[in-house]
């Protein structure tokens, strides 16, 4: 293809398109989110030995590992995507997420059968995480590959809605059953009922995407398939410095990211002695706030910038990450509601403006394989550890300071990674050409 060709984009295809791939991975988000939501009740069912601290540290120990495996599943879902289409891996992956996250649900506690409670619950997480780790790269780059260039920032923004409501709905519903059934009746049978449901979440999301049209981009690709070995040494080689700078923008995103969501239900119950209906409804409401406003912050890119809009959320994390925690440790309704808004506001800027800055660090021919690889070793290496680590560290140093400090940081690093990442705002994808929509 020329530069000057020119793509064109059926606009109800492009909405249906828009609207199925984030459906989808809001069932994917939705799946993986309730584990985070669970983890006192899950602590108590399978690591009943433990005391207080350490069951909650071995639950997230678990939540964790399902991290060691993401890289595993980018480095297999990505190059296939690049070989064989977005749209079928995107297919394989959300009827894989579905069967690991039901096979929880009906795993048997530790009371009936001992250690191969926690071994089986270890496995489910394992599918989860492999899953996972060809969803996310898969879906960024389907979607903007199919949205029109002075658009893509809006239009991108939109798979994080699904993100978001995918978990909110996780938190609404544990929050629900927290609210009407007893402590008792929670740990014996009500724990599972989130986990059992995902099963016609995921029929419902598989056929979503099988009615998905594969990109326009991909299918004018015009190229010699590379054999895996050939992609990879590109990957590493040709595009480690885009590789670098998109580890270095996951790194911060997705610190903030499972910070609110995953950690922070757990930290406002077990630390700040928040009840944890109310822990769950905080930071329900906050990710709520964010739903409203992330299509709103995607178009703001495309019309400021992505990396103005970056580097906004970078230097907020890095100033703000411990006075947030001062409102929340407080275990005071207003300043936690405050203190988890900061938290969301830091999380925003990468929400509107990452799934489209991410997908243009990379050509076509390789931007599903190379954004799986980058994506997944970041949030393996620091965002989906981030409750883990945190924990660990706050029952280490008694202090609950220490989530902000984890945030400031991140938020240094990404300030970084920022500086050097292109503006790409209301230009061609690298590799393709130039997308305008079409009709109405």
């Amino acid at each position: 293809m020329t530069g000057d060709a020119v793509i064109s984009v059926d606009a109800s295809m492009l909405r249906r398109t828009i609207a199925a791939t984030a459906v989808g991975n809001m069932m994917e988000w939705f799946d993986f989110g309730i584990f985070s939501y669970l983890a006192v009740p899950l602590g108590e069912v399978f690591f009943p030995n433990a005391g207080g601290p350490v069951q909650l540290i071995s639950t997230f120990a678990t939540f964790s590992a399902a991290f060691v495996v993401r890289p595993l599943g980018g480095f297999f879902f990505g190059p296939l995507g690049d070989r064989i289409g977005r749209k079928r891996v995107l297919a394989t992956t959300i009827i894989m997420m579905a069967v690991g996250t039901f096979c929880i649900g009906l795993v048997p506690s530790y009371a009936t059968i001992g250690i191969g409670a926690p071994l089986l619950l270890l496995l489910a997480r394992l599918v989860q995480g492999f899953s996972t780790g060809g969803e996310y790269g898969s879906a960024m780059t389907f979607i903007a590959e199919h949205a029109p260039d002075r658009r893509r920032g809006h239009l991108t923004s939109w798979l994080e809605f699904g993100t978001l409501a995918g978990i909110v709905l996780g938190a609404l519903l544990v929050a629900a059953l927290t609210a009407v059934l007893s402590h008792r009746e929670l740990i014996s049978w009500g724990w599972r009922i989130p986990f059992l449901v995902t099963a016609p979440l995921g029929l419902a999301g598989l056929y979503l995407r099988l009615r998905l049209a594969e990109t326009p981009v991909f299918e004018r690709l015009e190229r010699p398939e590379p054999g895996v070995r050939a992609e990879f040494r590109r990957i590493f080689v040709q595009e480690r410095r885009s590789l670098v700078v998109c580890v270095g923008l996951v790194l911060a995103w997705n610190v903030g990211s499972y910070m609110l969501p995953a950690y922070l239900p757990s930290y406002l119950s077990a630390d700040a002695g928040l009840p944890r209906i109310t822990a769950l409804l905080a930071v329900a409401a906050a990710l709520v706030v964010l739903m409203t406003l992330v299509a709103v912050t995607g178009r703001l890119s495309d019309r400021v910038g992505r990396r103005p809009v970056l580097m906004a959320g970078c230097l907020l994390m890095a100033a703000g990450g411990v006075p947030a925690f001062l409102l929340i440790r407080t275990g005071a309704l207003g300043p936690v509601f405050a203190g988890c808004l900061l938290v969301g506001l830091m999380l925003l800027c990468f929400e509107g403006a990452g799934p489209a800055t991410l997908p243009a660090l990379f050509p076509t021919e390789i931007r599903a394989g190379a954004l799986s690889v980058a994506f997944n070793i970041g949030v393996s290496l620091f965002g989906g550890t981030t409750p883990l680590i945190v924990q660990s560290l706050v029952h280490a140093t008694g202090s609950l300071l220490v989530p902000g400090f984890y945030l400031a940081a991140a938020g240094v690093i990404g300030a970084v990674a920022v500086a050097f990442t292109p503006e790409t705002a209301g230009r061609p994808l690298p590799g393709s050409a130039p997308a305008v929509t079409a009709g109405r």
